[in-house]
């Protein structure tokens, strides 16, 4: 395919008084009589982690059957179904790197960092963690190094209120980060969204420029109208409408940051949160969301991480059909239905925030497609049933296409207890074409995924 446009540059960042502004992929950016694979608007690829502690409800996340996902799909997963064509679950794994070693006691509620290494962690309560590489952060070493951001790391839940000894002898560290640059180097998820955008958009302006742009509902494009103006004036009308679109995504998250700036409480009120974070988990995690979404669509990252919720939370999720059940208290359900029915309903609403994101990158075109085509979101638990706090049969969900590595539309099951979550990341590697003989407990590949 050969287009013919003006040419811009993909790298073109527009700069006014402390703020600077990324541009999304536009029809100027791919050069008059060249290939597609060739220009700015080549396939690349994105990857998202998301995690999330407590297991899945038995009975309400399995397919009934392997093979092609029917058109409903189980009870959890109901809000992926407008993107079941691109959507792999994942059943019959076993997370073998949240469960103790050998002669050890305790991890189980302590080691969410396992997540996205398959790594057991060490032992300890001191200084002297020690992890594995997480898969984001092997990831972005090989597509983040172009961007403004190898990476970002997102949560919604602040670990500040901890000491550093989180349980039966395990750092806090295990639980506050699942992205780790390397085996003894956690890296911190950010909870703060208005910090998120000051690192997306912000461009040499000092702490107190800021907090006064933001005091006089300043928005970081007003000292870039100039440069938008004259740059409308030089692309073609779907550029222009490209463009507006995703200043206008601007301008509506600096909206709804200045109004959890302003919020004179929080929510819950057991829960305090620093200033800036919005009052509910519905609204931070959809900031959090949209951040990264915008991000993506202006090549400023091409990796995220997102922590739900952190081991043993006892939120709550108001905006869920169980608003009062507190997650890890429903998580020991005690095998009553009813209980079992309202922790279903509370991972129902998670897999809900994460279509949000998946909803935000199937609407932003990438080049031949979409951010959704291009992209590869994990989701996932390192727990089971939660009752019996037990660490096979662990749920887990693919969205996207990978840059055309990844086929939807597909449950994947395996035998129970014989295939280490290991596998797993080892192929979603394979996805991003990175090589790898195996990674934390792999044993190999799993069967049938790339």
């Amino acid at each position: 395919m050969f287009l013919s446009k003006k040419h811009l540059s993909r790298r073109t960042i527009l700069r006014g008084a402390g703020a600077t502004l990324s541009l999304p992929l536009l029809e100027a950016m791919v050069p008059s009589a060249t290939a597609l694979a060739q220009t700015a608007a080549r396939a690349k690829p994105r990857f998202v982690g998301c995690f999330v502690p407590h297991g899945a409800a038995p009975g309400y996340w399995v397919p009934a059957k392997e093979g092609a996902l029917e058109a409903e799909l189980p009870f959890n997963w109901k809000a992926l179904e407008p993107f079941r064509n691109q959507t792999v679950i994942l059943s019959g794994l076993h997370s073998r790197s949240a469960e103790p070693p050998p002669g050890v006691t305790g991890a189980d509620h302590w080691v969410a960092a396992a997540f996205l290494c398959a790594e057991k962690p060490k032992k300890t309560a001191g200084a002297d963690v020690y992890n594995g590489t997480t898969i984001d952060q092997i990831i972005a070493q090989r597509i983040g190094r172009e961007t403004l951001m190898p990476s970002m790391q997102l949560a919604v839940e602040d670990p500040g209120a901890n000491s550093s000894n989180c349980g039966e002898g395990y750092s806090c560290t295990y639980t506050n980060t699942i992205s780790w640059a390397s085996p003894t180097a956690p890296l911190p998820m950010e909870l703060n969204p208005q910090v998120v955008f000051e690192r997306m958009f912000g461009d040499g302006s000092t702490v107190e420029q800021r907090a006064a742009r933001r005091q006089r509902d300043r928005s970081v494009l007003d000292s870039l109208t100039t440069s938008l103006q004259r740059l409308r004036g030089d692309v073609s009308v779907s550029d222009r409408v490209r463009l507006d679109d995703y200043t206008e995504h601007v301008r509506e998250i600096e909206r709804r940051l200045q109004i959890a700036m302003k919020a004179s409480t929080v929510a819950p009120e057991s829960m305090p949160v620093p200033v800036g974070v919005p009052q509910t988990f519905d609204e931070h995690i959809k900031l959090q969301f949209d951040l990264l979404a915008l991000a993506f669509q202006a090549d400023i990252t091409r990796v995220g991480t997102l922590l739900f919720a952190r081991e043993l939370t006892g939120r709550t999720y108001p905006e869920s059909e169980a608003p009062t059940a507190g997650f890890h208290g429903v998580s020991h359900h005690g095998e009553d239905p009813r209980r079992i029915a309202e922790l279903a309903k509370i991972n129902q609403y998670h897999v809900k925030m994460l279509a949000h994101l998946v909803d935000r990158l199937s609407k932003t075109k990438d080049g031949d497609g979409t951010l959704l085509d291009q992209s590869l979101v994990l989701f996932g638990s390192n727990m089971g049933n939660s009752n019996q706090h037990v660490h096979y049969d662990v749920p887990h969900v693919l969205v996207g296409g990978a840059a055309g590595k990844m086929r939807g539309g597909r449950h994947l099951g395996y035998p129970s207890k014989q295939v280490p979550t290991g596998n797993l990341l080892l192929s979603v590697l394979d996805a991003f074409g990175i090589e790898q003989d195996r990674i934390g407990d792999s044993t190999g590949r799993l069967t049938g995924l790339v």
